[in-house]
This record gives structure tokens, sequence and C-alpha cells, in this order.
């Protein structure tokens, strides 16, 4: 199973969350920014319908392809 753990950490001028290399919008206080990184956790755990997804790699690159829906990752919140 794959693990996402959402870090929270200082970024452009306050802060956010950190996942795979991917920073959040940033959020005017720590507090702000754990609330929503747990929000995106719990999410993340979802069930859902088959679904085409989309996303970037920590090399820059673009990925398409098949979310089964029921393949949802173990997820964490550090900071």
């Amino acid at each position: 199973m794959t693990k996402i753990t959402y870090e929270i950490v200082r970024h452009d001028g306050g802060w956010a969350y950190r996942a795979n290399g991917t920073f959040s919008e940033a959020f005017s206080s720590h507090d702000a920014a754990r609330k929503a990184a747990e929000r995106a956790a719990q999410e993340q755990k979802l069930k859902g319908d088959a679904t085409p997804i989309s996303y970037e790699d920590e090399k820059g690159k673009w990925h398409e392809e098949l979310s089964d829906g029921r393949d949802r990752p173990e997820t964490d919140v550090e900071g």
C-alpha cells in the first residue's frame, strides 16, 4: 500500500503542506495549513468510482492513468 505523508512547512511567506515534493497554497498560519493537510489526508482515503487521473511526478513529468477508486493510500500529517 502506498503511504502519503503531508508535512507542514514554511513556504512562500506563510505555511503550507508538502506531499511527495509538491506544495499546497500558502496559509497564514501553521494551524490553518495543518487543518488543510488533515482534510486532504482524509479525502485521500475515501473510496470512489473508477476515474481517470493525472499527476505530476517529482521530476515535473505529467502522467495519466485510471484509478479504480478502491486502492487508497495510507496517509498521515507531520509538523
